[in-house]
């Protein structure tokens, strides 16, 4: 009896572990964790457009770079650039461009002769390469007027070539530096020299001095005068006469 009743205690616990367990894989499942989105870094602001560093990249600039930052027209772009929706075009000499010039010319000019230089090399509007074929001459720099003997720039194209005068200086465009819509960075050979710079007009002569009133005058009562020569003569006739008058006294008294 007492051995019937432990095995219906056992299979009594039997039955409730096994009604728990299947209750409790019955219960609803945990959800899944959602997937977690990876967030897109946003991208960086980019930077100010900046010539100098356009130039240094590409490489061969180092003289023009120099005179950028030499007479401040580097931080005129930069501004320029940055602040306003005018477009611009430089022409960059290479460092051999400068290396052909006459020795000691970049240091007989004056700094304000400098700056009209690096000014010369920039036009204050974007030019894209087919807007060559169809400029207006003489084209305006910012080194200001274009008018002949001061800083005229003539450009012409022959097919894909793009030729340009100074007046004292042919040079073509070489290649394309960099380009965005806004700003056009064109490599050329030659330094462009501005005829008002290398070339100037020689100055206009002066007046005639007036001749002097004076001066005249002081020459003429200085010049002899023939009075005497005609007194000597009246002299000469007035002894003769006083002569041949005692001469007829004395015959009387004879």
């Amino acid at each position: 009896m007492k051995q019937q009743y432990v095995f219906t205690t056992l299979s009594f616990l039997i039955l409730f572990v096994l009604h728990c367990s299947t209750t409790l894989a019955q219960g609803p499942a945990a959800a899944p964790a959602a997937p977690t989105t990876p967030v897109a870094a946003a991208p960086a602001p980019s930077g100010p457009t900046n010539v100098t560093k356009i130039l240094e990249k590409a490489g061969q600039f180092t003289l023009f770079i120099r005179l950028l930052k030499s007479t401040q027209v580097a931080n005129q772009l930069l501004g320029q650039l940055n602040n306003s929706n005018n477009g611009m075009t430089i022409f960059a000499p290479t460092d051999n461009a400068f290396a052909s010039l006459k020795s000691g010319t970049l240091n007989s000019l004056t700094d304000e002769q400098k700056v009209e230089l690096v000014q010369f090399h920039i036009v204050p509007t974007y030019l894209s390469s087919t807007q060559f074929q169809t400029i207006s001459n003489p084209l305006r720099t910012q080194a200001g007027d274009s008018g002949d003997g001061k800083f005229p720039l003539n450009i012409t194209t022959s097919g894909n070539s793009v030729n340009m005068t100074s007046g004292l200086t042919n040079t073509s465009v070489s290649g394309t530096i960099y380009t965005d819509g806004q700003l056009a960075v064109y490599q050329i050979d030659q330094v462009l020299q501005p005829m008002q710079i290398f070339a100037p007009r020689p100055p206009a002569p002066a007046p005639a001095p007036a001749k002097s009133k004076k001066k005249k005058a002081a020459v003429v009562a200085d010049s002899p005068d023939e009075t005497p020569a005609d007194n000597s003569k009246a002299a000469t006739v007035q002894n003769v006469a006083l002569f041949g008058v005692a001469a007829v006294v004395a015959a009387l008294y004879l």
